[in-house]
């Protein structure tokens, strides 16, 4: 049996909302969205206030500014986000060298070895907070737990400004009482499968053998699997390399006019595109996804001599894409899109940060 890891999960709270109420008082309070009030804008981030009304990232600006009239709209400052965020990582450098980001504003740190000195995962992840609050004014959350998946879920236990401790005893029981739409990897779509299924919470799902996981979930089975039991055995793998970053989205009804299709493929570039900003992405390919009615999926894919530097850009080579599919065959479902060959990123943001001194 594999000794017990000590993995801590790192979240700030509402990052890039709360750079902007720090940086501007006349925003403290006030519901926030990062992102475009324009008709066909969306929202990247929305800090506290505004989700008290249901605002959300990813949703259309529209649906934002109706569910909140007050929402004050700030066009996003990705090269302060970064830096902010190469801030935190220096931060973290100082407890372990084994951290994961997972984008600018969370990571995974395994501080199995105590570096520091400090007693505990516990205490580890209480300075790491303290320090974060000192050194850029912004409050991040924490989970700690064996492994990384119980972590993340901890990290969202208690926000904002939060610790959750789930000790290896605990893990199970703590993972069988969340709802199913709160694991990791488990989205809308497949919420509503479990749903229909009679899965609602991790009870339910560890109730459910290997061989039915399969036959309904095929290659996330294994997975789905162990999360039921608290299992997660992947390590925290420092500078992970991004092999992808996009968005999709299903339809309510299926679309087959060009103006319709055109409207849909716009919201899922201003997704994609803040997903690609978030994790600071550069890349040279695109690949578009559809899906028709009758669930047939097809992807067009095209390179360009460099990497896409702008959301119009993107934008219209999506379309491009597109258009040659259209009048489509039939009503379609689904639409995404997504940036690869992500190796043209910048050498200096593939390297850590050095350490701030203590």
């Amino acid at each position: 049996m594999q000794p017990s890891r000590k993995i801590i999960h790192i979240d700030m709270d509402a990052f890039y909302a709360s750079v902007e109420q720090r940086d501007d008082p006349a925003l403290r309070g006030r519901p926030v969205a990062v992102g475009s009030a324009q008709a066909r804008g969306v929202v990247a981030a929305a800090s506290y206030e505004a989700r008290r009304f249901g605002v959300r990232s990813a949703m259309p600006s529209s649906t934002a500014l109706r569910r909140c009239p007050e929402l004050v709209f700030v066009w996003p400052r990705f090269d302060v986000y970064r830096a902010v965020s190469n801030q935190i990582r220096a931060i973290l450098l100082d407890y372990t060298d084994l951290v994961e980001p997972l984008s600018l504003d969370e990571a995974y740190l395994d501080v199995s070895e105590d570096r520091l000195e400090l007693g505990s995962a516990r205490a580890t992840a209480a300075e790491i907070r303290a320090r974060i609050r000192a050194d850029t004014g912004l409050t991040a959350s924490a989970g700690v737990s064996y492994n990384k998946f119980i972590a993340k879920l901890a990290s969202d236990q208690n926000k904002p400004d939060g610790l959750c401790v789930i000790p290896p005893h605990k893990g199970p029981e703590f993972v069988a009482s969340l709802p199913v739409s709160r694991f990791h990897g488990v989205g809308p779509v497949t919420a509503a499968k479990m749903e229909r299924l009679g899965i609602r919470t991790g009870a339910d799902l560890r109730a459910c053998d290997l061989a039915f996981l399969q036959q309904h979930f095929r290659s996330s089975a294994d997975y789905l699997y162990g999360a039921a039991r608290g299992e997660d055995q992947r390590p925290v793998r420092p500078d992970r390399p991004l092999k992808s970053v996009g968005a999709e989205r299903t339809f309510d009804t299926d679309l087959k006019a060009a103006a319709e299709l055109r409207e849909a493929l716009e919201r899922v570039a201003d997704a994609a595109w803040a997903r690609i900003e978030r994790h600071g992405a550069r890349g040279r390919t695109l690949t578009l996804k559809l899906r028709y009615a009758d669930f047939r999926t097809i992807t067009r894919a095209r390179t360009l001599p460099s990497a896409f530097e702008s959301r119009t850009g993107f934008g219209n080579e999506g379309w491009a894409l597109l258009s040659a599919l259209l009048p489509p065959e039939q009503g379609v479902r689904l639409l995404g899109l997504t940036l690869s060959g992500l190796g043209e990123r910048e050498e200096a943001e593939l390297q850590p940060p050095l350490p701030l001194a203590l």
